[in-house]
């Protein structure tokens, strides 16, 4: 029986790139807060993604429970042949993580900072595999990859800015747009600085019978 996929994700980024290698997936997103107790980047990103995981298992369990009488609490035995994947993504400079900027001038400040620099961009990544009885198994990893920016005029950073592309991303940039053009070089999964190590969630999920 092919089992069913769930991406917890509101990225259409991480959409795309899922929907690229042909995974068949649906698409269902918590609105749960999540905060992190880790202070390591890579742990940092293992535990969002996982709470992400966590979520969304836990609302489509409640979702199943509901629909069935009595309206039983949550179980993870409520999910079977289904696998839930959560992602999150952090950019590391030095050891201060740069979240999305709050504003245009931020993401100014954050560029500024970033180009003519090496900095990291971590990915953690969480699949939940429910089996054919409910029996849950966890994957959870963090892909990690060098990035770095050349130097940038004022004018440029500020260009850049104005074109909205940055408000919505962790370090005010998208590798994968108009930035690319500043790009000088990166060490390891391109991918993973999109926001998803699409290569090696695809052997996860071959390893799990889930492709």
């Amino acid at each position: 029986m092919k089992k069913r996929i769930i991406l917890g994700s509101a990225s259409p980024r991480r959409r795309e790139l899922l929907a690229q290698i042909g995974v068949e997936f649906e698409v269902r997103v918590s609105e749960k807060e999540e905060i992190y107790k880790s202070s390591v980047p890579e742990d940092i990103v293992k535990e969002l993604s996982l709470m992400k995981a966590e979520n969304v298992a836990s609302e489509l369990g409640g979702d199943i429970a509901d629909n069935r009488a009595g309206n039983p609490p949550y179980s993870d035995s409520c999910i079977k042949d289904t696998v839930v994947i959560g992602a999150d993504t952090i950019v590391v400079l030095e050891d201060e993580i740069l979240g999305k900027p709050v504003d245009e001038e931020d993401a100014v400040h954050m560029l500024t900072r970033l180009q003519g620099r090496e900095h990291r961009v971590y990915t953690g990544v969480a699949v939940l595999d429910f089996g054919p009885d409910g029996e849950k198994t966890v994957i959870n990893y963090p892909v990690g990859t060098k990035v770095y920016v050349n130097a940038m005029t004022e004018e440029e950073i500020r260009a850049y800015v104005e074109t909205k592309d940055p408000l919505d991303k962790a370090g005010s940039y998208g590798i994968q747009g108009r930035f690319a053009a500043y790009i000088g070089r990166i060490d390891g999964d391109y991918y993973n600085v999109v926001g998803l190590p699409v290569s090696r969630l695809y052997r996860t999920l071959r390893e799990i019978g889930a492709v």
